[in-house]
This record gives C-alpha cells, sequence and structure tokens, in this order.
C-alpha cells in the first residue's frame, strides 16, 4: 500500500492556497523595518529603525489566545472577527506597561485546513496590526486532525513592543485616594465564553434575538470585537499622569487590578458609575450568575481600569469623554464593589 500525507489528514496544498489568499493583507502591514516577512523561516525586524530617539528602549512581549470565542465564530461561520480579537486583546496586555507595538505572530490550528476561513482569520489579525501601526511580521498555520475535533480551530498570537524605561507602567506611587477610571467594554472580549456557551447553548441559541438585545443576535454579540484601548490610553496619557493599568481579562477585576497595585493597597469600585452593556445582564440574568462570580469571570463592561491621581479626574475625561470615573484606590487590600 502506497500511503501519503494527504491520506493521513493533512493538505499541504491547502495550507499554500491559505498562504496565497492571506498574503497581500500581511504584506500590507509591512513597513521598511520588516527585512524578511511571509515566507521566511523566521521574521526580521530591524530594530535600529523602530527604537530610534529612544534613549533606553525595553521590550516588551506577551502571548495570548481567544479561547473559545472561537467555537462561536465556527457555529456562525464568521471569522473575520477573531484575528482582531487577538491581535487587540495582544496589543492591551503590553499596553499596560506603556508599550506601544512593534510585530505579531499569529498561529491558527485547526483539525482540516480551509484555505478561505484560514484567510478570513489572518485577514482580521492584519487589519487590527494595520490600525495600530504594528507588522504581521510571520505566522503560521497547522493542520492536526488527531488534536482539533472537526470544525474547530484553535488561534493563538505573540507580540512585541517597546517603552522608554522611564515610561513604564505601573508607576510605584499608587496611593490610596487615587482615582479609577474605567474605559468601557464592548462585550465579553475574549474572556467567560465557556460560561457564556454553557448558558446560550443550554437555553435561546445564538440565532436568538431577545428584547435586551434591541435587535441583535446572541452570536452577534458575543462576536463584539475585542476592543482596543491604544489610542485612548495616549490620549490620557499626554493629559494626566497615568500612574497604572489594569486589562481586565480573565478573572475579572477581582484578580486583575490587584496585579498593578502596591502591597497592601486594594481598591473599591462603585456600582451604577458605568453602563454594562445588555449582553452581560442576558448573560447573568439567564445564567443565575451570582454578582461575585459574574465579575471574575467576565468584565462586565470594565474593559481597562486605569488610575490616576484624584485631581485629575476632570481633565483625564475632558481627553477621554467616554471613560467614566468608577472608584478609588483604598489602603485595604483587594478589590470591593460598593
Amino acid at each position: 500500500m502506497t500511503d501519503s500525507y494527504s491520506a493521513a489528514g493533512v493538505n499541504i496544498a491547502a495550507a499554500t492556497r491559505a498562504k496565497d489568499l492571506m498574503a497581500a493583507a500581511v504584506r500590507a502591514t509591512h513597513g521598511p523595518a520588516v527585512l524578511a516577512g511571509m515566507g521566511a523561516f523566521g521574521g526580521c525586524f530591524d530594530a535600529t529603525l523602530a527604537l530610534a530617539g529612544l534613549n533606553a528602549p525595553v521590550l516588551v512581549a506577551s502571548s495570548d489566545g481567544v479561547g473559545t470565542k472561537t467555537l462561536v465564530a465556527a457555529a456562525l461561520g464568521r471569522y473575520d472577527t477573531v484575528g482582531q480579537d487577538l491581535v487587540n486583546h495582544c496589543v492591551n496586555d503590553i499596553l499596560v506597561q506603556g508599550a506601544r507595538p512593534l510585530f505579531f505572530l499569529d498561529y491558527v490550528a485547526s483539525a482540516k485546513l480551509d484555505p478561505e476561513q484560514i484567510a478570513a482569520v489572518v485577514g482580521g489579525a492584519a487589519q487590527a496590526c494595520q490600525a495600530v501601526g504594528c507588522a504581521l511580521l510571520g505566522g503560521e498555520t497547522a493542520e492536526m486532525p488527531a488534536v482539533y475535533v472537526a470544525g474547530a480551530f484553535d488561534l493563538a498570537g505573540t507580540i512585541v513592543g517597546v517603552v522608554e524605561r522611564d515610561a513604564m507602567l505601573p508607576l510605584p506611587n499608587i496611593a490610596a485616594g487615587d482615582a479609577v477610571l474605567a474605559l468601557p467594554a464592548t462585550g465579553l472580549h475574549t474572556n467567560g465564553y465557556s460560561l457564556a456557551r454553557r448558558i446560550v447553548e443550554a437555553g435561546e441559541g445564538y440565532a436568538a434575538r431577545p428584547a435586551i438585545l434591541g435587535g441583535q443576535s446572541l452570536g452577534e454579540a458575543l462576536l463584539a470585537i475585542h476592543r482596543c484601548y491604544l489610542d485612548e490610553v495616549a490620549a490620557l496619557r499626554k493629559a494626566v499622569t497615568v500612574k497604572g493599568l489594569a486589562h481586565i481579562t480573565g478573572g475579572g477585576i477581582f484578580d486583575n487590578l490587584p496585579r498593578i497595585l502596591p502591597e497592601g493597597l486594594g481598591a473599591d469600585i462603585r456600582r451604577g458609575t458605568w453602563g454594562i452593556p445588555p449582553i452581560f445582564t442576558y448573560l447573568v440574568e439567564q445564567g443565575q450568575i451570582a454578582e461575585h462570580e459574574a465579575y471574575h469571570a467576565l468584565n462586565m463592561g470594565l474593559g481597562m481600569l486605569v488610575v490616576i491621581p484624584a485631581d485629575a479626574v476632570e481633565a483625564a475625561l475632558a481627553a477621554v469623554p467616554d471613560a467614566r470615573h468608577v472608584g478609588s484606590i483604598s489602603d485595604q487590600s483587594g478589590v470591593r464593589l460598593v
């Protein structure tokens, strides 16, 4: 018997077609600092161009994925948003330390490569990279039929950015009495989807359009793109002293805000000071989720928290009008809803 790679479930031609379909979108993110990108064994980036003018540049790197949001995308047959989610999530993660993005690498794996599907995913990532001036330097597609179930795919990425050493966050002088602002979330972003899927799939299903969503389907609300806060944070840093940023991802406000606070400090977050997107209200009610669990598993509309001096609130809200003053730093450790 003559065997082959395709007989084992791996289609090299499909991988090649996927790369051809995504090539233009990826190359559109490349600037003069990209010396070798798509097609090379390793991406090459000219650091002398990217870091020109910086006195003490610090590279900041992060890797993440979009979790089981990929299963919602697969259920709806829509693949153009999760790549944007991935890039924006990673940009926000390094933004917390004050960094701006330089380049990004993605990884897409599935049981069976669908070239159009993969191109849509990577095209979304390229779109988000272009929006923030970040090169999509390279990546990988993998077909692994024994690892993934049919129709499922996984998506992950790595970002590298840069910040001047003296501009790194958080600042060491965060203190009790400082104000906490929130930059609003567009939806679940990239966390809490195992819980959300459990509620929706056991209930009305992704196509349902409950009145609370104002005509939007549950699937559409769950695929709302993870918001990138690069521009808003830049505006805030020009207007006021930003002492710290906390990206509200897995673990919610209870786990993420303490990561940037000096030992012994905590925060009081005031209920009713920001708008909670309707998809959260729906999930909490349908799933009968306890308040603490909701704020631990979900961002509940608090996409990025910003710590600033108390006397800078007015200037900060003028610089970013959709920010909200939601609380303050406390001399008691832990985060409390008050």
